[in-house]
């Protein structure tokens, strides 16, 4: 039981590969959080914070951009000056603190939050617009175009709300300063995204003072940390640059990252599941997500299978949804079996609920746009 524990599925509290951070992710888990640079009523006092709130008062932080310099052959001066010029965010580092209440994740609200009118007539909109770039990059990387749809509709709404906060900052801030009252220290983690960050915009000759995106760093359409944008974006409309906010370039980018993280081109990602009275839901959950059963096995634990997956070759997982606390009545948990492709989905973001979102507002545009 303590695999499938961590907490629901870490719904918004542990993917850090791509867009865990994005304007969607921690937004929605947390809809009462206000995003803006000035305390919340009630806030704890500030840990930490450079004097006067410029990192160019921070020692850690002004030998941080001489070893960047360093490393990559950058102009030292011009790396002290940015860094220098990044501010310390009182709202960045409010939100990675841990929430203070618990509570049951509840599918079905989660769901409605996303797979909405709103959402899939931009989709369908933005399908109409872009139907020859989301058409190429199914061919060349094999990832269904309703997929890429229903990522870049959660994310941003099609870049509607791609973050309104200065990436220098917010990368700066819980780089030096992460909260000392979260869970984890991930200092470590935003140095190197800040160095990625600063690399790839001083390499290209490009301004990073001016890039917006998440509380934590997340960019463009498909909303990527700088690592995945270092290592998964591509220049998808062949203009010489690689810009997220980009709509073709944002759906080659999306799909190149699914398809390194092993999509499987023509699997299906979930099927429907029935559980017996009896089945076993320790040893089912065990493996949490990870795709770690045959058919067989699964059906001989109490996971009965529909028709369509009978013949299936590969591993799946016993996918568990809460809907709000299981002993109330009219809350029963929603089940379903995920394969390969599903837990790529969790590689964009670690959370069930996350996954089955994406993968349900994509067919709901494609069923408007019949594609």
């Amino acid at each position: 039981m303590q695999k499938r524990k961590k907490w629901l599925d870490r719904v918004g509290l542990g993917a850090w590969a791509c867009c865990m951070f994005s304007a969607a992710g921690w937004a929605q888990a947390q809809s009462d959080s206000v995003l803006t640079d000035t305390p919340a009523a009630g806030d704890t006092p500030t840990q930490t914070a450079p004097a006067n709130g410029y990192y160019s008062n921070s020692a850690a932080a002004m030998a941080f951009a001489d070893k960047l310099a360093a490393q990559y052959d950058l102009p030292p001066d011009a790396v002290r000056n940015i860094v220098a010029q990044a501010r310390f965010s009182p709202a960045a580092q409010r939100l990675m603190r841990p929430a203070h209440s618990s509570f049951f994740k509840n599918w079905r609200t989660y769901r409605s939050r996303f797979v909405e009118p709103i959402r899939i007539r931009a989709g369908l909109q933005f399908w109409r617009d872009n139907r020859d770039a989301l058409e190429r990059a199914e061919q060349q990387y094999g990832v269904p175009q309703e997929v890429v749809l229903g990522i870049l509709g959660v994310e941003t709404l099609y870049g509607r709300d791609m973050g309104s906060f200065r990436v220098l900052d917010v990368l700066a801030t819980l780089a030096f300063d992460f909260p000392k009252t979260a869970t984890r220290d991930r200092s470590a983690f935003f140095q190197a995204e800040l160095a990625s960050f600063l690399r790839q915009y001083l390499q290209a000759g490009r301004d990073p003072l001016q890039v917006k995106g998440s509380y934590a760093g997340a960019m463009g359409m498909g909303q990527f940390m700088p690592s995945s944008m270092q290592n998964f974006a591509v220049d998808f409309d062949g203009d010489g640059v690689i810009d997220l906010n980009s709509p073709t370039d944002a759906i080659g980018s999306v799909a190149h990252y699914f398809q390194a993280y092993g999509w499987k081109r023509g699997q299906q990602a979930i099927f429907d599941v029935q559980l017996a009275p009896d089945a076993q839901l320790e040893k089912l959950l065990a493996p949490d997500i990870l795709p770690s059963f045959s058919v067989k096995q699964m059906q001989a634990l109490g996971a009965q299978l529909p028709p369509s997956a009978q013949d299936f070759k590969t591993a799946l997982a016993l996918i568990e949804l809460f809907n709000g606390d299981p002993s109330l009545e009219g809350n029963a948990k929603t089940y379903y079996a995920g394969t390969d492709n599903f837990y790529a989905v969790t590689r964009y973001n670690q959370s069930s609920y996350y996954a089955m979102a994406v993968l349900d507002l994509g067919a709901a545009i494609r069923e408007r746009a019949g594609f």
